[in-house]
């Protein structure tokens, strides 16, 4: 943890912060149970919400914040799904004052649809680097409006694949994107292509 009188430029935070989720994403990885896994990340996470200088919690509210809202973990919202190739057209998405940030469907899952009513598209963010990115939106009514994400590997936040090569989708992992916590962020929300007709009670929720 940064200590509270130790300031650091605002660029090197946020380095730190995302080394920080990239490294719990390793552990979690890692971690033989996903309950234990799901129980080392909303611990994780609850602290650097509460305590890291980037956290996305406006300061009214880091003060006597104890943890992340979040649905028991339920092994019903785990798959192991295929991968199909997917080209399609880029998307924009709205950034306000940073400008937008472009990405193109690059594959479809192939194992959800019995559960959640329709398949979700994998998404590759163009520019520099990259990274794979795979938001969605349900109708649970403690989810967030605007949606949550499942991948979001620029951030490190992707639980991989298993031995066989096919792809670990937890809904148990989905978190909501920082302007759901503080209006003062502007986030990629989910596009209608990845909305889903089903409430899914799992992963973090949205309280107020």
């Amino acid at each position: 943890m940064l200590a509270e009188n130790h300031k650091i430029p605002e660029a090197y935070a946020l380095a730190d912060w995302r080394r920080r989720i990239n490294d719990l994403y390793v552990v979690i990885r890692a971690t033989p149970g996903p309950k234990a896994a799901h129980a080392l990340w909303q611990q994780t996470r609850s602290a650097m919400f509460r305590d890291h200088p980037c956290s996305p919690l406006p300061a009214s509210r880091r003060r006597g914040f104890e943890r992340i809202a979040v649905h028991p973990y339920d092994p019903n919202w785990r798959f192991v799904v295929d991968i199909v190739p997917q080209e399609g057209a880029p998307i924009q998405f709205d950034l306000g004052a940073d400008g937008g940030m472009t990405a193109k469907p690059v594959g479809r899952t192939d194992g959800l649809a019995q559960a959640t009513g329709h398949e979700l598209t994998l998404y590759w963010v163009t520019g520099y680097g990259g990274g794979l990115f795979v938001p969605f939106k349900d109708t649970h009514a403690e989810s967030y409006g605007g949606g949550r994400y499942l991948v979001d590997a620029i951030k490190g936040a992707d639980l991989g694949l298993n031995r066989e090569q096919r792809m670990i989708v937890d809904f148990n992992f989905a978190y909501n994107p920082s302007c759901a916590l503080n209006p003062a962020f502007v986030c990629p929300l989910s596009p209608a292509e990845n909305a889903l007709d089903t409430p899914i009670a799992a992963g973090e929720r949205h309280i107020g």
